[in-house]
């Protein structure tokens, strides 16, 4: 891929998501593995503002562990922060914080250059309207249902939570997305039934034809999960908060239709327009109340939904 390219995305996530401004600072964060990444936001926020700083720090071991200290307090004292990191920094109270203080920013957890180029080669005013489209139609509902043909079939309360958008738009004081962008979510309060994940999740990645995944929630809590991999990593963080780790944390409705295939990059495929993403473990970043060193996102094709019994209608 072209340095050319590379610039484009990265101008696209500076100017057209982030809106940045010749008179505010800009802090984009990386890692050893994302560096190219970072050096081609930090030099399309650089031909913007001068005050653009690249902080590099090694990967980190776990999606949603904390950064170093001095990371947290650059993206906290920063107008706006970027950061392309391996392990996301998503639901961390480093952003958390960050955003509290008044930076707005975008994550890119887990991003390839591949998936940089791809999922920010699109049109983010196209994908807000999409996500309003959808939010209209869950918004007020008291249960989401999402079935599929594989054995999907569970539904979600919201409750008092918020049902967000993630429009990759983040224009005011304390916005944040991740990037690439395009999804409609909720934490909800409770779920109950089954989830078969036929798409992307980690530790495999964009699973073959025919493999599935299964998951059964009672209460709000995973009960019961089919594939070893998954079922140690939840283990692990079950080490440091117990219960907390089994929380559903999350029920989303991807909305890029850019996304026309998935790749096996959980950030990507979530946002694949026409899917389904439901996680496990921390929701304290999106309206929930548990704090966990995980989140689990695991992609669902071709579902159904239905909000308080009524079809959705999901772009495609």
């Amino acid at each position: 891929m072209s340095d050319n390219e590379m610039r484009a995305a990265a101008e696209t996530a500076v100017r057209q998501c982030m809106a940045l401004d010749g008179e505010e600072s800009c802090v984009v964060v990386t890692d050893d593995e994302r560096l190219p990444i970072g050096d081609a936001l930090y030099e399309a926020a650089r031909s913007v503002t001068e005050d653009a700083t690249l902080l590099r720090y090694p990967p980190g071991t776990q999606h949603g562990e904390e950064p170093p200290a001095p990371v947290a307090a650059a993206m906290a004292e920063a107008d706006v922060f970027l950061a392309p990191t391996t392990k996301s920094l998503s639901h961390t109270r480093a952003r958390g914080d960050a955003c509290d203080a008044g930076a707005r920013g975008a994550t890119l957890p887990g991003i390839t250059e591949e998936v940089f180029l791809t999922g920010l080669d699109a049109d983010y005013q196209s994908i807000a309207s999409h996500s309003l489209s959808v939010l209209e139609q869950v918004n007020d509902a008291t249960e989401v249902r999402v079935t599929t043909n594989r054995g999907t079939d569970i539904v979600f309360e919201p409750g008092d939570r918020d049902w967000l958008s993630d429009t990759g738009i983040v224009h005011d004081a304390g916005g944040f997305s991740n990037l690439p962008a395009g999804e409609v979510f909720v934490s909800p309060e409770s779920a109950n039934g089954t989830y078969v994940v036929d798409g992307t999740m980690m530790p495999h990645g964009l699973l073959d034809d025919g493999e599935e995944l299964r998951f059964e929630v009672e209460d709000g809590y995973v009960t019961d999960i089919s594939d070893d991999g998954v079922r140690e990593q939840v283990e692990a963080g079950a080490e440091d908060v117990g219960r907390d780790a089994y929380n559903l944390a999350e029920l989303g409705i991807g909305t890029n239709v850019g996304v026309t295939d998935l790749v096996g990059s959980v950030l990507l495929d979530e946002k694949a327009a026409g899917t389904v993403h439901v996680a496990i473990g921390d929701d304290a970043g999106i309206g929930g109340d548990t704090d966990a060193p995980l989140h689990l996102d695991g992609i669902i094709r071709d579902p159904t939904v239905y909000a308080d019994g009524e079809e959705v209608e999901l772009p495609r």
